[in-house]
């Protein structure tokens, strides 16, 4: 529970730079979405309408928990970002928040024994689970396409392989497929985030060097270029009018 709290509190660490700066530069708002959609699936998950009485009190109360962060990020993100993101995100909220609502209909009217309540909510949770998790692959395209670890957070990356490991090992401990199965998935994409922040951390600082020697360079061909410009001038100069080479 505390590894979850961590990595559903982990973004507002990324959000304070964002409201700092007033801008949500390359920032997606997509995995804090999905991350919602999570939340309140498995905090659904761990209600007594779900599950056989209070068998699964800890999912529900730290995925509850989780859901105050999520919404901040998310309001934040509507507040800061330019009108055509905000537009995405609003409707992705709104889907979000229909599905979530049928699925909580459903497994309350429709299903009438909790094993089919649970399987529903369960299925729909691996997939929110699995969506989270794998979330995050299009910010790590970003790293890799610039080579630049900035809009990945170090710490969202860490708690996500941590928690997504604990609750593996919890869902395998109590024999709970529906809470195992997404997490086998998360655990490995977590660890190549962390992995791949290593290695574009490295990297980053020998493109500093780098710019700072094309840095010098631009400015050497710009003293080269200027110097060559002024040879020209002096040579004009020094050459003497037409007509007196005609005579």
């Amino acid at each position: 529970n505390c590894t979850s709290l961590l990595m559903y509190m982990a973004p507002l660490l990324t959000f304070s730079k964002v409201i700092k700066e007033k801008s949500v530069g390359q920032y997606s708002c997509t995995p804090y979405v999905i991350a919602l959609f999570n939340c309140l699936t498995y905090t659904w998950y761990g209600m007594p309408v779900v599950s056989e009485g209070w068998e699964n009190f800890l999912v529900s109360t730290v995925n509850g928990a989780g859901i105050i962060p999520e919404c901040f990020v998310i309001c934040t993100y509507l507040l800061l970002a330019p009108p055509n993101l905000k537009l995405r995100v609003a409707r992705m909220v709104v889907a979000v928040l229909v599905l979530f609502t049928t699925m909580a209909m459903v497994s309350s009217f429709a299903l009438h024994e909790h094993k089919h309540r649970k399987f529903l909510v369960g299925i729909v949770g691996i997939i929110t689970s699995i969506a989270m998790y794998g979330s995050p692959l299009l910010v790590m395209k970003l790293v890799i396409k610039s080579k630049s670890v900035e809009f990945m957070p170090f710490y969202l990356s860490f708690f996500s392989f941590v928690t997504s490991s604990l609750w593996m090992a919890y869902g395998v401990l109590s024999r709970d497929v529906l809470l195992a199965a997404p997490n086998v998935l998360g655990s490995p994409l977590g660890l190549a985030q962390l992995v791949l922040y290593c290695i574009y951390r490295k990297k980053k600082k020998t493109e500093e060097e780098v710019d700072a020697e094309v840095g010098l360079k631009s400015n050497g061909s710009r003293y080269t270029d200027k110097t060559k410009v002024s040879n020209v001038e002096m040579h004009k100069t020094a050459l003497p009018p037409k007509d007196d080479q005609s005579m």
